[in-house]
């Protein structure tokens, strides 16, 4: 009887660990949330630095944080809400969005309703822009998804009258919101309007809150932080959820691969570390180097402007999640700023395990 009372312990021991993924070292399956539950991972049974982490979240506050969090394997290792924000909270995500937008060009081009390669006249009819209608055909999906459009960056209000040229497309990298023309082109496509059809393919799949709102400069997505962090899960298992390829993962490796060779630090609206050069919006410059230098090489991301992040890390099963205010408010920037580099120094501190 002893013994079975023993063997039932184990049994009810081995039972909880699986239940909620806590402190079990040998756990590294992939985890998939459903609905509002979501396992857990203690940083001790990653051998984390625990003392390092009020340092963190001194940093995180400091740099006006709003929320924060850690994924391991799909399961929380850490989630910080700051300044009244809470788990429900919604909050924008800016051009991290481009990324979904990405993604949902992706679906529509598998589901063979689009192709990349076709010029963006075949979607949006010929006149979208204002070039000559011989630079006008220049322009492919594929150079809205890469911002190589060549399109005349001096204003990121897309209208007609703004959309002048400026070089041919393919030879010109630079930052620019006419990529939210690729909504109206997965949107003619599908003969439906885009919210409609990113949250039939995309949002409800993977149990995201939220939605897409008409922004001064172009139409912003928002939601809460974990269902960022669900979109961010879907990118480390490269499009993979549960057992549902949503995204074909030819299509999402092309995402996260040098798009072009003027700024190969880019792919499809996602940033990409670890390369040997870089450009940033608003510039011609390039600069020598790996676009932040204390993250993983292998890391991917989605930057948004007052330092909205999503960064994706394949080698260490990791995705990390912040929202919030600009950390610096006098300059809010696009997409990268000191910021990021900054971060992973702390965050570093934390995940060393030597």
């Amino acid at each position: 009887m002893n013994y079975m009372k023993i063997l039932l312990l184990l049994l009810i021991t081995v039972t909880a660990w699986s239940k909620n993924g806590d402190d079990d070292p040998s756990d590294d399956s992939m985890y998939f949330p459903s609905g509002n539950e979501w396992e857990t991972k203690s940083l001790s049974s990653l051998g984390w630095n625990q003392s390092a982490v009020q340092p963190l979240k001194d940093f995180l506050i400091q740099k006006n944080t709003r929320s924060f969090m850690i994924l391991v394997n799909g399961r929380i290792v850490m989630e910080e809400y700051f300044n009244g924000h809470t788990p429900t909270t919604t909050w924008q995500w800016n051009s991290a969005g481009k990324t979904l937008v990405a993604t949902a060009t992706g679906i529509a081009r598998q589901e063979g309703l689009l192709d990349i390669n076709n010029k963006v006249s075949a979607y949006l009819g010929t006149g979208w822009t204002s070039e000559p209608l011989e630079k006008e055909n220049l322009i492919t999906l594929k150079h809205l998804l890469s911002m190589t459009s060549g399109i005349n960056d001096e204003s990121n209000l897309v209208i007609k009258s703004n959309l002048t040229y400026l070089a041919d497309a393919g030879t010109r990298w630079s930052y620019h919101n006419v990529f939210q023309l690729l909504m109206d082109a997965v949107a003619d496509a599908a003969n439906q309007d885009f919210e409609t059809y990113f949250n039939t393919k995309l949002k409800s799949k993977i149990g995201m809150e939220g939605y897409w709102n008409n922004g001064l400069i172009f139409t912003i997505y928002h939601s809460n932080t974990r269902s960022m962090a669900r979109f961010g899960l879907l990118a480390l298992n490269k499009g993979k959820w549960k057992d549902e390829q949503i995204l074909n993962e030819s299509f999402f490796n092309e995402s996260v691969s040098s798009s072009q060779n003027i700024n190969p630090s880019y792919g499809y609206l996602w940033w990409l570390n670890g390369k040997t050069s870089f450009m940033l919006p608003g510039s011609q410059t390039v600069f020598q180097g790996t676009l932040i230098p204390n993250a993983p090489a292998d890391m991917y991301a989605a930057m948004g402007a007052e330092d909205q992040r999503i960064y994706v890390i394949p080698g260490k099963k990791m995705v990390v999640i912040r929202m919030g205010d600009a950390s610096d408010p006098q300059n809010p920037n696009f997409a990268l700023s000191g910021f990021d580099n900054d971060l992973w120094g702390k965050i570093n501190a934390v995940i060393d395990t030597k």
